[in-house]
């Protein structure tokens, strides 16, 4: 587990890698904010996991939308 660990958490020097959270309430707005945080092109991408949450309050459906990014 720690070699797995050690993988994610670090590069070939042992550099640590860097971890974005987005959040957004529509898969539009959250495609727009990860553009956005990728524009400059300056990021090493390792990669990138996306979830969708869905939560029923009655009658109305609750979204969320989100994507961790992990980036040298």
């Amino acid at each position: 587990m720690t070699f797995f660990l050690n993988l994610i958490c670090y590069n070939k020097v042992g550099d640590n890698m860097k971890v974005k959270v987005i959040d957004e309430e529509c898969e539009k707005d959250l495609e727009n904010s990860i553009n956005t945080f990728l524009s400059d092109g300056s990021k090493d991408i390792l990669d990138i996991k996306y979830q969708v949450a869905i939560a029923v309050n009655g009658e109305e459906q609750l979204y969320c939308f989100s994507a961790m990014i992990i980036y040298h």
